[in-house]
């Protein structure tokens, strides 16, 4: 099972900035814990998401000596892919392509088609620059806007990338509306069809449904999780405001709880969790 740590997605939508020093110092710690990929900052609009003005600074100041964990980049647009693959270090670009309309024009003021072109774009950036793109379904499981949703409607977003040959799809439950009776169908239905691609699980979850939500995309044969320590951040928009990432330790316990082994430094894992809590203590 992969487990990628997502600072990235706790971080970003706080108010208050972290300095540099401080996101530097804890992203070298997550580097020693032995996660697959670290999803660790994000090359967007200073204005969108001030939080993150620093990314470039920040992975300046990453060891990456003496780790096998691979880093991964959000980008919104051509800009910034452009930018992040001038990055020799980065392995991932991540691009959030929404199931809904509604969704895409408020996160990358994009419609649909105009990101799906974007993402054949990047696509051959990242196969020129020796880099994978990482193509995020948001609101794959749903959304609020009354945007059509259904798996068949995930299923042809899923075609349309399979066809330009993208290798890793996340399925995103942007705003907590996934249950395990819509992650295990999507799942169980996107992996047999679709042998190419890796898919992920990026969950946003209460603090009492995570379990019922990974054991459903594990059960279903996804291998790829998205975490964040603590469970800290997740979107704004969700409707309760315990929703949120979906907590590393929990990953890590359905792991144990099932004879698994994370392939974590537990001492490491420990030392990076105590980091957390003072990083996001006062936010």
């Amino acid at each position: 099972m992969k487990l990628i740590e997502c600072p990235r997605d706790a971080m970003q939508g706080l108010p208050e900035f972290i300095p540099t020093a401080t996101k530097t110092a804890y992203l070298n710690t997550l580097l020693k814990v032995g996660f697959d990929t670290l999803d660790f900052g994000s090359f967007v609009s200073p204005k969108a998401i001030p939080q993150l003005r620093d990314t470039a600074e920040v992975l300046a100041g990453l060891d990456l000596s003496a780790t096998k964990t691979k880093l991964l980049a959000i980008v919104a647009n051509l800009r910034g892919a452009e930018t992040a693959a001038q990055h020799p270090e980065i392995s991932y670009l991540g691009f959030p392509l929404s199931v809904s309309e509604t969704f895409q024009r408020r996160n990358t003021n994009q419609t649909t088609a105009e990101a799906l072109a974007d993402v054949a774009t990047m696509h051959e950036l990242c196969e020129r620059t020796g880099k994978t793109l990482v193509t995020y379904l948001s609101m794959g499981f749903g959304n609020p806007y009354g945007d059509a949703w259904s798996p068949e409607v995930v299923t042809d977003f899923t075609q349309q990338l399979a066809a330009l040959g993208i290798h890793i799809v996340a399925l995103s439950d942007t705003i907590g509306a996934s249950t395990a009776a819509t992650i295990a169908p999507l799942f169980s239905a996107l992996i047999p069809a679709f042998p190419a691609i890796e898919f992920g699980a990026h969950l946003h979850t209460t603090p009492t449904t995570w379990h019922e939500k990974v054991s459903a995309a594990y059960q279903a044969g996804c291998r790829r999780f998205d975490g964040a320590i603590g469970g800290f951040g997740g979107c704004p928009m969700a409707a309760d405001e315990l929703t949120g990432n979906m907590a590393t330790e929990n990953l890590l316990a359905f792991l144990a709880e099932n004879g698994l082994d994370s392939g974590l430094d537990s001492a490491a894992f420990a030392q990076a969790r105590a980091a957390a809590t003072g990083v996001f203590a006062f936010h």
